[in-house]
C-alpha cells in the first residue's frame, strides 16, 4: 500500500510521462497525508477526499475526539487521528513521531490548522485588538505552520520527494477580515513563496491556496449571514462549500504539480482576480 512518494517511485519520478496517459491530478495510491485542523469544516473534506484517492490519512487536530471520529469515518488501517497543538513545538514532533510509526514517511503535508471557525476570532478594530488575542492567532496561523513543516521536512529531503500545501485566505488579497487572521493569512503567503525557494532543490514543493468566504459546520450565524450578504461580489455568485477547495490542494498535492512551486491559487468564485 505504501508505494507513492520514495526514489524512484511514481511522486519522485521524473520519467516524461506518454502523451496517452492521463495526468495525475491526486496523489497516488498509497500517498501518506498529513493534514492538520483535520477533524473540522474544510479541513476534514480534504481528508475525505485524499482518502477516497486511496491515500493513508493522517488526521491532526486540537480536537482529539472529533479527530478520531473522523479517522472512524475513513476506517481501516490508513487512517489515524492525532491530538496535537500545531503551536506546541513538543506535540508537534510526538505528532510526525507518531504518524512516522505507522506509515513510516509523509508525503504530503496539509498546513491547514488555523484560529477561525473552530476556535473563533473576534473582528475587533485595532484599539480594541488585544495583546494576547494577536499572539494566540500568530501562534497558531504562523509558528504552527512553521513547526509542521520543520518536522517533516528532513524525511522528505532524504527521498527527494515531498509537497507541501499550506493554506492561506483570500482575506488578505481583498483587505477584509479580522485584523490579526488577515495578517497570519498574508504571512502565510511569504512563508509558502520563500520556503519554496529553499526547499525546491531537494524536489520539495511548497504551494498556498487561498480559500475565499466557505460554510461549513462551524460558521456562525452571523458569519453566514455576512458571507451570504458577499456572495454578489463574486463572478460565480455564490458561497464557497468545503468541496470546493479540494481540487486545488489534490491537484497541489499531486505528480502533476512537480513543476509548480511558491504559488498561491485562490479559490473563491473569482472575487479576487490577480
Amino acid at each position: 500500500m505504501l508505494a507513492a512518494g520514495g526514489k524512484g517511485s511514481t511522486g519522485a519520478s521524473a520519467t516524461v510521462r506518454s502523451v496517452h496517459q492521463a495526468p495525475e491530478t491526486s496523489p497516488p495510491p498509497g500517498t501518506v497525508v498529513l493534514v492538520t485542523g483535520g477533524a473540522h469544516g474544510i479541513g476534514r473534506e480534504y481528508c475525505r477526499a485524499f482518502a477516497r484517492a486511496g491515500a493513508c490519512v493522517v488526521i491532526a487536530d486540537l480536537d482529539g475526539a472529533a479527530a478520531t471520529t473522523a479517522a472512524e469515518e475513513l476506517g481501516g488501517p490508513e487512517a489515524l487521528a492525532i491530538e496535537t497543538d500545531v503551536a506546541d513545538e513538543r506535540r508537534v514532533e510526538a505528532m510526525v513521531a507518531a504518524a512516522l510509526a505507522r506509515f513510516g514517511r509523509i508525503d504530503v503535508l496539509v498546513n491547514n490548522a488555523a484560529i477561525y471557525a473552530a476556535v473563533p476570532v473576534r473582528r475587533a478594530l485595532l484599539d480594541a485588538l488585544t495583546v494576547a488575542e494577536w499572539d494566540e492567532v500568530m501562534a497558531v496561523n504562523l509558528r504552527g505552520m512553521f513547526l509542521c513543516a520543520r518536522a517533516v521536512v528532513p524525511g522528505m529531503r532524504s527521498r527527494a520527494y515531498g509537497r507541501i500545501v499550506n493554506v492561506s485566505s483570500g482575506t488578505p488579497l481583498s483587505g477584509t477580515g479580522a485584523l490579526h487572521y488577515a495578517t497570519s493569512k498574508a504571512g502565510v503567503i511569504g512563508f509558502t513563496r520563500t520556503l519554496a525557494r529553499e526547499l525546491g532543490p531537494s524536489g520539495i514543493t511548497v504551494n498556498a491556496i487561498a480559500p475565499g468566504a466557505t460554510l461549513t459546520e462551524l460558521t456562525g450565524t452571523e458569519e453566514r449571514r455576512r458571507h451570504e450578504e458577499g456572495a454578489a461580489t463574486r463572478a460565480i455568485p455564490r458561497v464557497g462549500t468545503p468541496q470546493d477547495a479540494v481540487g486545488a490542494v489534490l491537484f497541489l498535492s499531486s505528480p502533476s504539480a512537480g513543476f509548480i512551486t511558491g504559488q498561491t491559487l485562490v479559490v473563491d468564485g473569482g472575487r479576487v482576480m490577480r
